[in-house]
């Protein structure tokens, strides 16, 4: 698996090396020696799996507060999805920054975010499908999420939302949540 850095400290999208034969495939989405010597979660505490019927489905941008902040591996399984992370750690050298990427089945990467980060995609095709590792148990008293259309931070969503929660359209704003979570 080869690291590749992106805008956000701590944030890396993963390449592995899927090794074909005339059965088909092999590839190892995820090895706990090698994530620990990175310095990235080693032992995922939940493995979700999003299945997304409508090109343009979106989800996110969300994340856990402490002591339940996720670290994330997230890799496309089926279709293809534009995926986003935000760096909301005040104390990190690219606070607020976003990185994007997409994230296909056809390409063997995922995308790996440190806790204290948001995270969100969109589905690029229909029935595309995501497989999520994720470092800490779902906590709903600590789970929140930040806009996704917030002008701060400019995603460039590649598609029309055609489906989003309600849940999903009602987020704070990032400098909103930051007033109320990270006060001066």
């Amino acid at each position: 698996m080869e690291i590749q850095p992106t805008a956000i400290m701590g944030a890396y999208i993963l390449h592995s090396k899927a090794f074909a034969d005339t059965r088909g495939s092999f590839d190892t989405l995820f090895d706990a020696s090698f994530f620990r010597q990175a310095g990235m979660m080693d032992q995922p505490a939940l493995c979700s799996l999003s299945d997304n019927i409508t090109a343009g489905t979106l989800r996110g941008l969300h994340f856990q507060l402490a002591p339940m902040a996720e670290a994330k591996m997230v890799r496309c399984l089926r279709g293809g999805v534009f995926d986003v992370g935000v760096d909301l750690r005040p104390d990190s050298p690219s606070f607020r920054q976003t990185v994007t990427v997409e994230l296909t089945a056809d390409a063997p990467q995922a995308l790996y975010l440190p806790a204290g980060c948001a995270h969100g995609f969109q589905s690029l095709l229909p029935n595309s499908q995501v497989l999520y590792l994720i470092s800490a148990p779902y906590d709903a008293q600590l789970s929140r999420g930040i806009r996704h259309d917030d002008p701060e931070l400019a995603i460039p969503w590649p598609l029309a939302v055609s489906v989003i929660s309600e849940r999903d359209q009602q987020w704070p704003s990032l400098a909103d949540h930051l007033a109320s979570h990270c006060p001066s």
